[in-house]
């Protein structure tokens, strides 16, 4: 098993920035590819962007440009630098991690608990 903690949410003003960080932690030899979905009130859930454990990344056309995805492989920690943010950002922003990006994208194993970000305008 494999567990995910999310921190680093929060209210923020539109323009502004924020950094999402998710520890994981247990059986992580079990997981290469890690991203972020996000879920608005109302909305679908949606792949906002994925990296490869070699550190290759895809974004979601609505955060290319503002979104960085990275990950600290030694630390076991993922992040999502954001910038530029903007109020159809807000969500609730999910970490989660499986063996591959295919399964990132179509079903993940493993969630975190999730953490809120709120843009103002």
């Amino acid at each position: 098993q494999v567990q995910l903690v999310e921190s680093g949410g929060g209210l923020v003003q539109a323009g502004g920035s924020l950094r999402l960080s998710c520890a994981a932690s247990g059986d992580t030899i079990c997981i290469s590819a890690m991203g972020w979905y996000r879920q608005a009130p109302g909305k679908e859930r949606e792949l906002v962007a994925a990296i490869t454990n070699g550190g290759s990344t895809n974004y979601v056309d609505s955060v290319k440009g503002r979104f960085t995805i990275s990950r600290d492989n030694a630390r076991n920690t993922l992040y999502l630098q954001m910038n530029s943010l903007k109020p159809e950002d807000t969500a609730e922003y999910y970490c989660v991690a499986d063996k591959t990006i295919a399964a990132i994208r179509w079903g993940p194993d493993y969630w975190g608990q999730g953490t809120q970000v709120t843009v103002s305008s």
